[in-house]
């Protein structure tokens, strides 16, 4: 857990930098951010399985790195294996301890990022998926006295450009749209379950992904999203739509004797029902932000509205 870490950062890394460091003291970052659910805060019990352990992460600027690294990375060392660190793999060992703060954060969003000048391009943002960037953002920094680690950390943290914001909210109203306003039904209409299940959850994903996206906040990784989501709805009514939708199977008996219309959705198929709820839901939120003007729960009419910004 993040208080695990901290409690180890304050207990032995913090005296070991202040004894052997003392010099480069307030230039050394230290926290817990990154890969690994105890990032999130959502590791338990069955998370010990693989990569468990306590640890930090110490953030360096690339001259600190060539001039203290090394040394720096041998003290830490010797903290990590003094103390009981069973699954303490090598792999953990890669994601905590001494790491330049440009690799840290280039090697997450697998761009080269400009960590001195603290900038990024409309090309990079769009080159950036939800869950890298959840993961860039995630746990909690503990000191950072120079700010360079964490002036980046807020460049990702104040969310997407406008611009890039409408593109990707207008790339999932269609995804949603299409996979389960759509074809979903035009899938159950041929009798392909199969297509219709993928359908349905590629409609679920997008729907949560549009959820996060109007709440500027990153989505991370799919093992982890429905939890995330649970902890940021706090009326709870819309985690319980995409709830059900997810124990929901296709009703093959109520497309017995339907034929598939574009503009006369089977109410008889509960999946159907959820899809135009969830899509007020989304529809509702767009109008909140000031995207649309009106409410539509067929989200693929307003996909040119939210990209224009002219909300018609």
């Amino acid at each position: 857990m993040i208080e695990d870490s901290k409690r180890f950062y304050e207990n032995y890394v913090k005296q070991m930098i202040h004894d052997r460091f003392s010099s480069y003291e307030s230039r050394i970052a230290v926290g817990i951010a990154g890969e690994g659910s105890d990032c999130f805060g959502y590791d338990d019990a069955i998370s010990r399985d693989h990569d468990f352990g306590t640890g930090v992460c110490l953030w360096l600027v690339d001259e600190d790195v060539k001039e203290i690294g090394k040394d720096l990375s041998a003290a830490y060392e010797e903290l990590v294996d003094a103390k009981d660190r069973s699954y303490y793999t090598e792999r953990l060992r890669e994601r905590r301890g001494v790491m330049a703060v440009h690799d840290f954060y280039s090697n997450i969003l697998r761009i080269d990022c400009n960590t001195a000048d603290c900038v990024m391009t409309e090309d990079q943002w769009l080159l950036l998926d939800h869950t890298c960037l959840a993961t860039a953002v995630n746990g909690e920094v503990f000191r950072d006295d120079a700010g360079v680690f964490t002036r980046f950390r807020r460049l990702l943290l104040d969310y997407y450009p406008d611009r890039v914001w409408r593109i990707r909210i207008a790339e999932k109203m269609h995804e949603y749209s299409a996979a389960l306003q759509i074809n979903y039904q035009r899938c159950m209409a041929r009798g392909d379950v199969v297509a219709a299940e993928e359908c349905r959850i590629k409609g679920m994903t997008a729907a949560m992904e549009l959820f996060f996206l109007l709440r500027r906040t990153y989505m991370p990784f799919y093992k982890w999203s429905y939890r995330a989501l649970k902890n940021l709805d706090m009326e709870g009514e819309f985690t319980s739509r995409i709830e059900e939708l997810a124990r929901l199977h296709s009703n093959e008996e109520a497309w017995e004797g339907t034929k598939y219309h574009p503009n006369r959705p089977n109410l008889k198929d509960r999946v159907v029902g959820l899809s135009e709820d969830i899509g007020y839901d989304i529809s509702q939120m767009l109008k909140d932000a000031g995207f649309t003007e009106r409410i539509n729960p067929y989200l693929e009419a307003d996909v040119n509205t939210v990209l224009s910004g002219d909300r018609g």
